[in-house]
């Protein structure tokens, strides 16, 4: 079983109306829902305002990838928390960023950079498949077409080790959707769609892709920790013919 923690710091849901429409038992719990159809991804939610924050030494100790969504509260996490993710990442956890967690503390450890980009509210977005052979674009269309917060470059992050998707929006704006990075033993995918008051989780071809990213993202092995242990030579490599 993959286990899957979905995290969420569940702000907006409790502040706006037209969220709550969209996702009346919250971001996290809608994303859980659809991932729980997956019988191999054994899923549970942490949320902002739970003791630790709801990512507990022993939540983190058990999952395997863990998903972020956030917004306005990035401010409100912890720094030690955040090393601590970043830490797990680097020892093997996968972790998954959604829309406007580029700004979240752990991301933005993991990349080394601002994390910033150009924004605008609503616009018609086609998400282009550009590498259609990448396991976390199995079974998606070669674009998907919806309305969304526009996100715009400059993104602000290091050149992408895989880019899966790329966004165009209705103005003409470009931005990289769908990135992947190699950290430590760990991997990281950004993926932009999916702002709040816009029912983008509910698409069947967006949640392929997050369903996808679980599996891409599950780690080989999650390490005890990260050294650099000092080899001491053997008598044999020693001599010298």
């Amino acid at each position: 079983m993959i286990r899957v923690t979905v995290w969420n710091e569940n702000i907006v849901e409790n502040k706006y109306d037209d969220v709550r429409e969209v996702y009346p038992e919250g971001i996290h719990n809608f994303i859980a829902g659809f991932l729980e159809k997956n019988q191999d991804f054994e899923v549970k939610t942490a949320t902002l305002d739970q003791p630790e924050n709801g990512l507990s030494d022993e939540v983190l100790d058990n999952t395997d990838v863990l998903i972020w969504w956030a917004h306005i509260g990035h401010h409100l996490l912890p720094d030690s928390l955040a090393k601590k993710v970043q830490n797990r990442v680097l020892r093997g956890m996968g972790l998954i960023v959604l829309h406007s967690a580029h700004l979240a503390k752990p991301f933005q450890l993991l990349m080394g950079t601002s994390c910033s980009l150009g924004w605008h509210d609503g616009d018609f977005e086609r998400l282009w498949t550009v590498m259609p052979n990448h396991p976390i674009a199995k079974g998606v269309d070669k674009f998907i077409e919806f309305e969304d917060e526009m996100y715009s470059e400059r993104f602000d992050v290091p050149q992408p080790d895989e880019l899966v998707f790329l966004g165009w929006f209705a103005g003409g704006e470009v931005f990289r959707s769908g990135c992947c990075w190699y950290r430590g033993l760990g991997k990281v995918f950004y993926f932009q769609p999916g702002h709040e008051s816009n029912p983008t989780y509910h698409l069947s071809q967006i949640q392929t892709i997050i369903s996808n990213s679980v599996r891409w993202a599950y780690p080989n092995i999650i390490a005890d920790e990260i050294d650099c242990p000092h080899a001491i030579p053997s008598p044999e490599s020693m001599r010298i013919s």
